[in-house]
């Protein structure tokens, strides 16, 4: 199966800059050194998922040089200020006619890892008509989430600031449980960033 990634970056980040105005959004913000949206960006590249398609928005140049030199592909999404829809929609829409999937991934998640992506292509692949494949942990379903290709018209109709946990919610969907919690950790305010960096201290 082919599965392509689709990196959410184009969000203003308004609760993180509010906090901190020295950034222009918390995708640069780094985690190990690391910007987040690099870190991002390098999981998907090492794994099987082709091709890694980058939304940018906010902040678009910022973003596009914290990603310097990865060989990811980039989209610009110039409504982004209408909310997450509209980079979900251009996302999918800048994939390739035989990506039979999509790994959507959002850009403030550092502890998402390769081998992760890799198994919920491979557990999506395994799924007897799935149409979708999310991580669990706990209970609590996470991110990022593979939309197959049956899911990707109804995505394109989403509007505002909504994403696909709509539509999940009515998809056959394979469940992959997952011991770290790093798929339910996103980074709002330069505090949640602290306390994810804090985790294996």
């Amino acid at each position: 199966m082919k599965a392509a990634a689709v990196i959410l970056a184009a969000g203003t980040a308004s609760r993180y800059r509010a906090a901190d105005p020295t950034v222009a959004t918390k995708l640069v913000a780094r985690h190990g050194g690391v910007p987040l949206v690099r870190r991002v960006a390098e999981a998907a590249l090492a794994s099987r998922a082709r091709p890694v398609v980058v939304v940018t928005g906010h902040a678009a140049a910022e973003v596009r040089a914290a990603l310097d030199g990865c060989a990811v592909g980039f989209v610009h999404n110039a409504d982004y200020g209408t909310g997450l829809a509209s980079s979900l929609r251009a996302g999918l829409a800048a994939l390739p006619a035989d990506a039979a999937g999509a790994l959507v991934l959002l850009g403030d998640m550092p502890d998402v890892t390769a081998p992760l992506l890799d198994r919920l292509i491979g557990s999506f692949e395994a799924g007897r008509d799935a149409e979708a494949a999310v991580p669990v942990h706990g209970g609590r379903r996470g991110n990022p989430a593979l939309l197959g290709r049956a899911l990707f018209a109804p995505a394109l109709a989403l509007t505002g600031d909504e994403g696909a946990r709509r539509l999940l919610g009515r998809a056959r969907v394979v469940e992959v449980g997952i011991d770290d919690d790093g798929v339910l950790l996103d980074v709002d305010d330069p505090a949640s960033l602290l306390a994810i960096a804090g985790r294996g201290t």
